[in-house]
């Protein structure tokens, strides 16, 4: 792909969402700047059915200014429409308008395909590429409901159980009676009959929801809790129990303004919210799961991901690996601490150069490159607390930091192969290596040989070795360094030949360096 930037824009029926990112290499991205603007495009299920002028012009204004925001960062734009315009009688007038105002030209996409992009965006934020897991996201015209494994859809389905079709349909009036809310979960236990059987028999291990009506929910339920709402609700867990507390409570409200003012609501969804709570309680009961998990990525981040998968296909590359935002995250530990950024994705670059030549011998996957990869990037974050020792400091900054996308046997096995990037080689009775199977020692012992060599050959934090190139041998292994022009590189192959021995040991062959 030839631009540095991309954007995406979700059309919903209850507010429209922007998203740029930065392009960065192997087709990963990290997000520069998110917009959200409640457009209510589709205000009342009358209107799903046919947009009004009103409702048309606060679109394209909204438009208009994700256009503003994209052009300053210089991203082209891909806009996908969900539920009100794909209804909508007068949908294309909309997109016409949009296109002559803005040149933004609209996907209408059906509920099957939202589902699938939906998808792409929680396997992003979560570390359930290779999970079979059940989704839902609540918009405020339909809820798309998906099992998918491995990035791929299993099952998918969307349903009319919109925040604001629901509630325009069932609760006339700002108070509720019982009969209404009973009513209302009757008619989306009928809705999802077929679907929820569909879906159990899948057998999926976790629920995952992705909507603005499960954040809310999750926000009142962590002020129920006592706790503070962050900055993210990624990963967060919600409890069934606690789900219908928290709606018990919206529905005791008298009127929005009361919704609006407990703790933890949005304020902007307090007409809505009612609906979209019990449509969430009753999806957790008909879909059998007693827990859901927070995703921060949705529909945005899936169209982003799927862009760079088309333009990557078209391009004859390869398809997007997974990790973008686990790549953010290993950033932002590193920019806490204060790491040479330079240095540390110079090793990772030297090290992923040494893993890819050195298959025929490890045998290790693509999720053992990834772990490589962030350790070899962290691995000197340890300099934040002391020079002495930052190995073993760097282990700890690990271990205890908040590394979003990664679950807690990934944060292990990062924090070990840094911890071994010099120094003692891995041994059992160091017990945060000795809490880990046998296997995944092992992957320690060959992950942790090849930084340790990658890290000697920029000993000196300025890139002189430029990249490297294996020859194998059945006894030997040639290393060969390309340097930069006339520089002097005898402190860096110093330094690699005192820390090859590890791999040496892991691999059977000696490392010869070849200059």
């Amino acid at each position: 792909m030839t631009t540095s930037n991309l954007a995406a824009i979700d059309v919903g029926t209850n507010s429209f969402h922007l998203v740029v990112v930065k392009l960065l290499p192997d087709d990963r991205f990290t997000v520069l700047n998110k917009e959200k603007i409640i457009v209510r495009l589709g205000e009342s299920a009358k209107q799903i059915k046919h947009l009004t002028e009103e409702a048309m012009d606060r679109g394209v204004e909204a438009m208009k200014l994700f256009r503003l925001v994209a052009e300053r960062m210089e991203a082209p734009v891909r806009a996908v429409a969900t539920s009100a315009v794909r209804e909508a009688r007068n949908g294309e007038e909309f997109i016409e308008r949009v296109l002559e105002a803005t040149g933004i030209e609209v996907e209408v996409v059906s509920g099957f395909e939202e589902a699938r992009l939906i998808y792409l965006g929680v396997i992003q934020a979560l570390p359930v590429f290779d999970d079979r897991v059940a989704l839902f996201d609540i918009g405020g015209g339909s809820t798309e409901i998906l099992v998918g494994e491995r990035g791929k859809p299993l099952y998918a389905n969307s349903f009319k159980l919109g925040a604001i079709r629901m509630t325009q349909r069932f609760f006339p009036n700002e108070a509720i009676t019982e009969d209404e809310a009973e009513a209302l979960r009757l008619f989306v236990r009928g809705e999802l009959y077929f679907a929820s059987q569909e879906v159990r028999s899948r057998k999926p291990s976790s629920l995952i929801a992705s909507s603005g009506t499960a954040q809310t929910i999750a926000a009142m339920v962590l002020t129920e809790r006592g706790e503070t709402i962050p900055d993210s609700l990624n990963d967060v867990r919600i409890a069934r129990s606690e789900a219908k507390k928290v709606v018990k409570q919206i529905l005791k409200a008298k009127s929005f303004s009361e919704r609006a003012k407990l703790p933890g609501c949005d304020p902007r969804r307090a007409d809505i919210v009612a609906a979209g709570g019990i449509v969430l309680e009753t999806v957790m009961e008909e879909l059998g799961f007693n827990e859901f998990t927070i995703s921060s990525y949705a529909l945005r981040e899936g169209i982003i991901l799927d862009t760079i998968r088309k333009n990557a296909e078209a391009e004859g590359g390869t398809p997007a690996h997974l990790s973008d935002l686990r790549y953010e995250t290993v950033m932002k530990i590193g920019r806490t601490y204060n790491f040479d950024e330079e240095h540390g994705l110079h090793v990772a670059k030297l090290a992923l150069r040494l893993y890819d030549d050195l298959i025929p011998l490890h045998n290790l996957g693509d999720d053992s490159r990834e772990l490589l990869e962030a350790a070899a990037i962290l691995h000197d974050i340890g300099y934040y607390i002391s020079h002495a020792a930052h190995h073993k400091h760097a282990l700890y900054l690990i271990l205890n930091s908040e590394m979003l996308g990664f679950n807690d046997e990934e944060i292990a096995l990062i924090a070990n192969v840094a911890r071994y990037h010099r120094k003692s080689h891995p041994k059992t009775r160091h017990p945060e290596f000795a809490q880990l199977n046998k296997g995944d020692q092992e992957r320690v012992r060959i992950l942790s040989g090849i930084l340790r060599i990658a890290d000697g050959l920029d000993r000196t934090h300025r890139g002189i070795v430029e990249n490297i190139s294996l020859v194998l041998g059945e006894r030997k292994i040639l290393l060969i360094p390309e340097t930069a022009p006339k520089a002097d590189a005898t402190f860096e192959y110093w330094s690699m030949e005192r820390k090859k021995e590890l791999l040496e040991e892991n691999i059977g062959r000696v490392i010869q360096l070849k200059i």
